[in-house]
């Protein structure tokens, strides 16, 4: 049996985790990243936007996990929407053109939940078909389907994570908690919104089942913790785990909403999006609810983690980096 598989995106939150995970189930492991890690056999170097594929990248390879891309930002110029496009879109054509000529029989691919817009079903799952309304989302979309419509290769499979938690210094989650830890960020109210979120754990564990079940072939797949939470309930949470004492007020909402037109009021003047504006409160006190049903259903995926209890894990790993 074949078992050497390719990671894109090997020096990643996730793409770390996945390599870690493969190799101990006895995955032999051959990585991809935009800048070297190691100077051995196993590790190639690209830019998925202007280089083409590395000589021998792809010999032997049963398996793809394309994780690598250009990941959402929040302040986006025209020059960031191509470049979306060139990372995104076209960096997967080249990977799914080189897996097809070397032969690979399946390339998992690492979307996101924003490749599509948001649609009126609650939970959303696989069935929304609203196109995503940012150059991230609509990038992610067409190369996913390239993966699935292009015949490239004889298992193609898409998943799309939610945001994703655990052990990073990097996104939302750990800018909150680091706002919190300095007492700079301010308790939300409880505007009852449903965030999804998934441990990087679970995503991983997702990734292997897609990569291993024959049933999950030509299909898309959300990845969540199967757990919706508000605002304020990971402030809470967060506040508890630092051990400071519950927030007994917080600031209305009415305020919230003067403080973040005025954001946009600066960004117009500014030409860039102010920190707090429309979208960022939208962010934090909106709703992006998804389900997990369908992989739950079909391929037996059994998240292991939740937000509140994996927190107290998660500070001491930033308290380390701090």
């Amino acid at each position: 049996m074949n078992n050497l598989v390719l990671v894109s995106g090997a020096g990643g939150f996730i793409g770390g985790s996945l390599c870690v995970a493969l190799q101990s189930g006895g995955y032999r492991v051959r990585q991809l990243t935009h800048s070297r890690l190691h100077k051995d056999k196993h590790t190639f170097e690209m830019d998925l936007a202007k280089d083409p594929c590395p000589p021998g990248l792809l010999q032997d390879v049963h398996a793809v996990f394309h994780l690598a891309g250009k990941a959402h930002a929040l302040a986006e110029t025209r020059q960031d929407e191509n470049e979306y496009f060139q990372i995104n879109t076209e960096g997967t054509r080249k990977l799914l053109e080189a897996a097809k000529q070397a032969g690979v029989q399946k390339f998992i691919y690492f979307s996101s939940v924003k490749a599509v817009g948001d649609g009126e079903r609650q939970p959303m799952d696989e069935s929304v078909q609203a196109a995503a309304d940012t150059p991230y989302g609509q990038s992610k979309y067409a190369a996913e389907q390239l993966v699935l419509h292009g015949g490239y290769v004889p298992h193609p499979v898409v998943i799309r994570p939610c945001m994703v938690y655990g052990n990073t210094g990097k996104g939302n989650l750990p800018r909150m908690i680091q706002a919190i830890r300095r007492g700079v960020f301010p308790p939300l109210p409880e505007t009852h919104n449903r965030r999804s979120m998934v441990h990087v754990d679970d995503v991983v564990q997702a990734a292997l089942l897609v990569a291993e079940m024959p049933e999950a072939a030509g299909q898309v797949y959300i990845v969540t913790d199967d757990d919706a939470y508000t605002t304020r309930q990971i402030h809470d949470w967060i506040i508890a785990a630092l051990g400071k004492p519950p927030s007994n007020w917080y600031i209305p909402m009415r305020l919230l909403t003067i403080f973040a037109k005025t954001g946009d009021t600066i960004g117009r003047l500014i030409g860039r999006r102010f920190p707090f504006d429309s979208d960022a409160l939208d962010k934090l006190t909106g709703s992006a609810w998804y389900s997990s049903a369908k992989i739950r259903h079909e391929l037996g995926f059994s998240p292991q983690h939740t937000l509140q209890s994996s927190l107290p894990d998660i500070m001491r790993f930033l308290q380390m980096k701090a």
